[in-house]
């Protein structure tokens, strides 16, 4: 058991540092290549990075035995992740300061405990509303760099759009709430739907899906980093670990180490407003987390 707990805490600490590096892979990327055909190569060396996987695992005989049924909802989730979320979520990177996209990018949780009133049923309680009070202030706090009072944004559309991103990724999560299939499985079947979806987008949109050196390897980097292996290692800390929270607590190292690499590979200078809308973001995080506890009790 013992054994098994230092391999859970190896993986998730793999994964967390691998994610870290995401927020300055994108903005590193976007100087060479644009939304869509980052998106699609990224999403191209996902589907192949889990086919190895499952080829590695020895599992992918398992693809022939799939439903219509389940291929089918895999067009649905796949619209939402990676087409729609990748896109927007893209977009507002390409918009905004790498520290300020990604530290709003955490509120999901937040949004996804609104959401999950009208779509699952669920009611609001008390935490949740402070909760909800203290992951969208420090979102705004991100946005206006701590001029609350003035409202001035740099750039309200890539506000609109990093905030737009945590919808669609909630909703990706709501609707799979119920899903029973393996989660490699669903994620190579999401992969494959999105990249189809990101291709026929930018081949009727007139975008040019033809790749610079650069701008491919982050793109690949991307696919294996962020949407391919880093999963299939956080899944594995979760299976291996004793109980959830032991991994799971790891994932609020994410943002700083974030922003550590941002500064120094992207020269950004991390401004007082980022890290205390970090800092109540992370605070509504964790009241949301333990709001759901007590609910469950």
């Amino acid at each position: 058991m013992q054994k098994n707990q230092k391999k859970a805490y190896i993986c998730g600490l793999a994964a967390v540092c691998l994610w870290s590096t995401v927020a300055t892979a994108f903005k590193l990327s976007l100087r060479h290549l644009g939304p869509e055909p980052l998106l699609f190569y990224a999403s191209l060396t996902s589907v192949f990075v889990l086919l190895l996987i499952l080829t590695i695992q020895g599992r992918i005989g398992e693809l022939s035995g799939l439903t219509l049924k389940e291929a089918r909802f895999s067009l649905l989730l796949g619209g939402l992740n990676p087409f729609l979320y990748y896109l927007v979520l893209i977009r507002a990177y390409d918009l905004l300061r790498a520290q300020e996209a990604q530290a709003i990018n955490y509120t999901w949780a937040i949004t996804m405990s609104l959401l999950a009133i009208p779509l699952l049923g669920q009611r609001l309680r008390g935490l949740q509303f402070v909760a909800i009070g203290l992951g969208y202030l420090g979102a705004l706090i991100i946005s206006t760099r701590g001029n609350l009072l003035g409202f001035e944004m740099e750039s309200p559309l890539g506000f609109a759009l990093a905030m737009g991103s945590t919808v669609i990724w909630a909703l990706f999560w709501i609707f799979g709430v119920k899903d029973a299939m393996d989660p490699t499985l669903r994620l190579l079947l999401n992969f494959c739907c999105g990249a189809v979806y990101t291709g026929a987008w930018a081949i009727l949109s007139g975008i040019s899906l033809i790749p610079n050196a650069p701008g491919l390897l982050g793109a690949i980097y991307l696919g294996v980093f962020e949407m391919g292996v880093t999963f299939v290692l956080w899944m594995s800390a979760l299976r291996l670990s004793r109980t959830t929270a032991q991994v799971s607590n790891l994932i609020y190292l994410a943002p700083f180490l974030s922003l550590f690499i941002i500064h120094f590979l992207l020269g950004e200078t991390i401004h007082a407003a980022t890290l205390a809308g970090l800092g109540f973001i992370l605070a509504g995080t964790l009241t949301q987390k333990f709001a759901d506890a007590q609910a469950m009790t």
